[in-house]
């Protein structure tokens, strides 16, 4: 369960017109969906156990769901009361920024810091679904039932990324091979700028490598003893971490090549 506090809990009812059983603007149909949307089925019976009302779930819901659902939850919600208009004057900025940093203080306390990162980035169904099943099982507190599941994200992640780099990908060559010549055509392409960079990738090389011992004898992808608890939690921090820096690199280097590409166009079109 979530751990909002009475003053944090009066504070949100507050912000998104709980009183009379309604939250914000929503309908009994567009309150099903805006929650679908976090994979949670506020109409079910285990939200209605203090009422039927929209508030009254809701009070449920964070009575239920743990800090990283509920806080995901309560930014989506201060969002969409700030696109639909609900919130009213300036008058209520400052109650809406308390709310956000309600909010954020229960996502800070999520056990993968780096959780947001675990999304699929092609559009391919069977990438999106092992991403929402990591996230899911994240939220529940679960890392070591999910092991299996973050090694296929990985092994998604890595060949998407590496492929506009023209590296070789078969199905028989292992993960951390191509994620070392990944880092190897990243360096040649001078876009590492610290030695000490290059050497925290180098060393994920043979974390990778491991990773494979770890899903094939110590997860539930095979009926094996699965690893505890604090070991699952730090391999999904340091792969979630590792994911992050690659795409936000990925996405510096992307801008990097649509203004050269933008200047010699320019350059040419000058002359």
């Amino acid at each position: 369960m979530s751990n909002l506090t009475s003053f944090e809990r009066r504070t949100l009812e507050k912000l998104l017109g709980m009183r009379g059983g309604y939250v914000l603007n929503f309908t009994d149909r567009t309150y099903a969906e805006f929650f679908n949307d976090y994979h949670v089925k506020i109409d079910a019976e285990q939200y209605r156990t203090g009422g039927d009302s929209k508030a009254k779930r809701m009070r449920t819901f964070w009575n239920v769901a743990s800090n990283a659902i509920v806080g995901r939850v309560l930014k989506g919600l201060i969002t969409t009361g700030i696109q639909e208009e609900c919130f009213g004057d300036n008058s209520n900025s400052q109650l809406i920024e308390e709310c956000q940093k309600i909010a954020q203080r229960l996502l800070n306390n999520q056990p993968v810091a780096e959780l947001d990162a675990l999304i699929a980035i092609a559009d391919e169904r069977d990438f999106e679904v092992v991403a929402e099943h990591i996230r899911e099982l994240i939220e529940k507190n679960q890392p070591e039932g999910g092991l299996d599941r973050l090694h296929t994200f990985v092994n998604k992640f890595i060949r998407v990324t590496c492929t506009p780099y023209g590296i070789s990908i078969t199905r028989d060559k292992p993960m951390h091979s191509v994620f070392g010549e990944y880092v190897k055509a990243l360096r040649e392409s001078g876009h590492l700028n610290s030695p000490m960079t290059e050497r925290i990738l180098k060393s994920s090389i043979s974390v990778l490598e491991t990773f494979n011992d770890v899903r094939n004898n110590r997860s539930l992808a095979h009926d094996n003893p699965i690893l505890n608890y604090e070991e699952s939690l730090l391999i999904f921090n340091h792969v979630a971490a590792l994911v992050r820096f690659i795409k936000s690199l990925e996405t510096k280097i992307g801008v990097q090549k649509l203004t050269a590409e933008q200047d010699n166009w320019d350059h040419s079109n000058f002359f």
